[in-house]
Formats: structure tokens, C-alpha cells, sequence
């Protein structure tokens, strides 16, 4: 085959898997064949009916006079749904008793079925059938053989396919679907791949455990009020945008989204060992090596959260709880991206809804406690607080309620005190101090916290201190 052909055919086979069914057109004879000259046949590629669910549908090309062939270079599964688009009963029939699969899909998730529904050959649908044709398979659109055979007005084959017990899927659009299906994000996730535990005890927008091809992972659902709701779509599609962008080892890792169906969810990588919230109150305060190893991953992560690009990440809610223990001995920050922020300049923002904000939190910094103007350092303050909880094992100003605590840090400007200064390194002590310090402008940045921790490690090592211990794992 020449050059010019073969490339006329990948193209043409590229252009069909991206968008649906495929037809061909040309003058060569209406049967499959086992040889054929391009010198004699100029084949072009044309587009045939799509999903039912597809808003761009072209119809056939064909003139009266062109008798139409499957090129034998194309792969099986192609034969077979084009044999299926022509209405060649005895074509699909060989091709099926030669070994190809009935449920053969093209790259759009269509089978022959879906292609012989579409175009409304009762034959071939009922062959089909009765080689065990999938009849409720859905296509990239999610839409049936019923479905399309009723959209396209076929009713013999849609009371056919209903007579066997076929469903077509209610659909409801979205606030984020889209026009064009090629425009569908690469992150779209199927909703049928996502097995979820319902539990009337998971709080409204919080992530739960589901599966995901036999994978767990986290899920958060946006709830059925949330789908007609502004402000929920915009905190929805806020946190779905910085999530896919977030690539960082101790970032949280973004599986994907359902924003085609309803109702929409978020999904993101599982973590068995939990959160550290959940591991300081089982362990309480944690040795020096272990602290240092968490501090320089929590400090990584926002390091890299705060150097993003066009517009920093600022996190706003930075706390245990959104610190999960990975597996491999990483932690992982979580929990960013469900604020919104005015900005103001490059460097300062307020919250665009203030009241979403927890009071109740002793580790959100003044500035956003009192809703005033802040930037990046707000995470800084925050991880001194969780720092100061890994050196101590109890929250700031414990046994006092998270309440009390939080007005006599934020309102008050008290600091709780230091009570194992002996175990921990001086240099460690001060770093908490500079972290929380009420003056947003002296706190170090992530980029200076990472220097100075790597700075204790490096010293501690080098007198000795805990001899091997620091080599360990997290966990250990």
C-alpha cells in the first residue's frame, strides 16, 4: 500500500475512534475484500451517526451509485462495526463465527450493537442478540443501543430491544457539562466504575471511602441541593481545578472527577494509615526524629502548594486532619482548594466567604479569625501549631476547649508554653515560636522552614543525637 494511503486510512480510523461510528465511502464494491487497489479506489472517511447523546451528528455520505467495502486494513473491530453501519448481516455474521468479539468496542466505548441500533437494521441487531450482544452497554456518552435506536426514531429495534429487557439511562445535565464531547475532560471518571458505601454519618462535603476499579480511594459528593446552588459549584469546580493541578510527593494525588452526571464527585488517592490528627491523639507527643521527618513533609508540601503558578495555593485550613500517612512513609497534605479567596494583589486576599471559615479551629491564624486581609503566612502560623502538637502530644492550652483556645491565640495574642523543652533541640523551640509569631510579616516562609529544619537535622546528626533512629521509617 502506498505511503499516501496508508496514512489517509490512519487518519481516517483516528478520526472515527475520537468521535463515534464509522463510515466509508468510495467506489468499490459493497463487500468485504480480500484485496484491493489504491491506484483504483480513492477512499475517504466520512462520519456516520453518533451517540444519541452526541450533539454533533452528521449523516451518512454516501451516493446512490457507490457500492461500499471494508479495506482489509482495518482491524477486526472496525470491520465489524462497519459491516454493522452498512446493515451487512451476512459480513458481521463471518466476522463473528471467525472469532471477533461481539462486544468489540471502538475508543468511544461503541459496539456493533450501538452502531446497528443507530442506524436502525433490525437484521443485524437481531443477529447480534443472538450471539450475546451486550444490550446494555453503555458508550462514552453513556448512552444504550435502546437509547439510540429511540433517539434516532428506529422504533422496531428500540421495541425490540425493550421487548429483551433493555433499560435507557435517565440523564440530567450538569452545570459543568459540555457542548462538545471532544471537550469532556481528561480526568472524566464513569459513575458506574465508582462503588460508594452510603452512611447517613458522613457529613455533607466531606470525603468518604468508595472504590474505583477495585481501588479504594476518597470521594467527595457534592450533594443534589449543591447542583442548583451557585456558590456550591463554584467551591465545587475551585476545588476540582487546584486539586488536577497539584503534582508534589507530598501532595495529595488527584484520581479524578464526575462532572458530566449527577451527581458530580471528587476523587482522591486513599490512605489506610489515616491522618495525622488520628495518630498524634493514639501516640501523643512524638520523638524528635519522628517530628522532624513530619515537619519537612508537611513543609514541602506547602513549600511547593505556595510556589505555584500563575496564583499560589494558600491553604487557609492547614491542620492534622488534613495531613494523611501514606504508605510509603510520605506524608501528604489534603484539604486545600475548598476556600475561595478575593485577591487583592499578587500577594494579599481575604476569603470570599468568611463564614465558611471554623472559629472553633485553634489553628487558623489571627488574620483569618478575624476576616481580615492575609497571605501565605496564615499556613505558616498553622503548621507551628501542629509542630507545637507533635513536640507536646496535646493541643495548645489543652485541657481548655478548641473554642477557648483559638479566641486566646487569635484575640488574645497568648502562646502556650514549651513543657519538654529538654527533649527537643533549642532550634526546633524557636522555630515555632517564629511560625506563630503575631506579626505576619516576620513569620518564615516554607522555603526558609525546610533550610532550617534540614540545618537541625544535619547538626543533630552530626553530635550523635539518635544515633540511627532518624533512618527509620514514620511508622516504627
Amino acid at each position: 500500500m502506498s505511503k499516501d494511503l496508508s496514512g489517509q486510512l490512519m487518519r481516517g480510523i483516528s478520526r472515527q475512534n475520537s468521535t463515534g461510528s464509522l463510515r466509508l465511502s468510495g467506489k468499490f464494491s459493497f463487500r468485504r475484500q480480500n484485496s484491493f487497489d489504491p491506484r483504483k479506489n480513492n477512499l475517504r472517511f466520512s462520519f456516520g451517526r453518533q451517540s444519541s447523546l452526541d450533539p454533533i451528528r452528521r449523516s451518512p455520505i454516501c451516493d446512490d451509485d457507490d457500492e461500499l467495502s471494508v479495506p482489509n486494513t482495518l482491524d477486526l473491530t472496525m470491520q465489524l462495526l462497519f459491516l454493522a453501519c452498512q446493515g451487512d448481516e451476512d459480513g458481521v455474521e463471518e466476522l463473528l463465527d471467525e472469532g471477533v468479539d461481539v462486544n468489540s468496542i471502538d475508543l468511544d466505548g461503541r459496539t456493533a450493537l450501538h452502531i446497528a441500533a443507530c442506524e436502525g437494521h433490525v437484521h443485524v441487531v437481531k443477529l447480534l442478540l443472538s450471539r450475546k450482544a451486550n444490550i446494555d452497554a453503555r458508550d462514552r456518552w453513556g448512552s444504550t443501543a435502546a437509547a439510540d435506536a429511540k433517539y434516532y426514531g428506529n422504533v422496531e429495534v428500540h421495541d425490540m430491544l425493550k421487548a429483551r429487557g433493555a433499560k435507557i439511562p435517565k440523564f440530567k445535565k450538569t452545570p459543568m457539562v459540555v457542548a462538545n464531547p471532544r471537550e469532556v475532560p481528561e480526568y472524566e471518571l464513569k459513575p458506574q466504575d465508582i462503588q460508594i458505601r452510603r452512611s447517613d454519618l458522613t457529613p455533607k462535603g466531606s470525603y468518604q471511602v468508595a472504590k474505583w476499579h477495585g481501588t479504594r480511594v476518597y470521594v467527595k459528593i457534592l450533594n443534589k441541593d449543591g447542583h442548583s446552588d451557585p456558590e456550591s459549584i463554584n467551591a465545587f469546580n475551585h476545588e476540582l481545578t487546584v486539586l488536577e493541578k497539584a503534582r508534589h510527593p507530598n501532595v495529595i494525588q488527584f484520581v479524578g472527577a464526575v462532572t458530566q452526571n449527577i451527581p458530580m464527585m471528587i476523587l482522591v488517592e486513599y490512605h489506610s494509615k489515616g491522618d495525622l490528627g488520628s495518630y498524634i491523639q493514639k501516640k501523643g507527643k512524638l520523638s524528635p526524629s519522628k517530628v522532624l521527618r513530619f515537619s519537612l513533609d508537611i513543609a514541602r508540601g506547602m513549600n511547593y502548594l505556595h510556589g505555584c503558578k500563575p496564583n499560589p495555593v494558600i491553604h487557609c485550613d492547614l491542620k492534622p486532619k488534613n495531613i494523611l500517612l501514606g504508605c510509603g512513609g510520605q506524608l501528604k497534605v489534603a484539604g486545600f482548594g475548598l476556600f475561595i479567596l478575593s485577591n487583592i494583589s499578587p500577594d494579599k486576599a481575604t476569603l470570599l466567604q468568611p463564614k465558611s471559615v471554623d472559629k472553633s479551629s485553634f489553628y487558623i491564624a489571627p488574620e483569618i479569625y478575624k476576616d481580615e486581609m492575609f497571605d501565605r503566612s496564615v499556613d505558616v502560623h498553622s503548621f507551628g501549631v501542629m509542630l507545637y502538637e507533635m513536640m507536646e502530644g496535646v493541643p495548645p492550652f489543652h485541657p481548655k476547649s478548641p473554642e477557648e483556645a483559638a479566641k486566646l491565640i487569635c484575640l488574645e495574642g497568648k502562646r502556650p508554653s514549651f513543657k519538654n523543652k529538654s527533649k527537643y533541640p533549642s532550634e526546633l523551640r524557636e522555630l515555632v515560636e517564629d511560625c506563630w509569631d503575631p506579626g505576619p510579616a516576620s513569620r518564615p516562609s516554607f522555603s526558609a522552614i525546610i533550610v532550617r529544619l534540614d540545618y537541625i537535622v544535619t547538626n543533630c546528626s552530626k553530635h550523635g543525637w539518635w544515633k540511627d533512629t532518624f533512618k527509620l521509617p514514620w511508622y516504627a
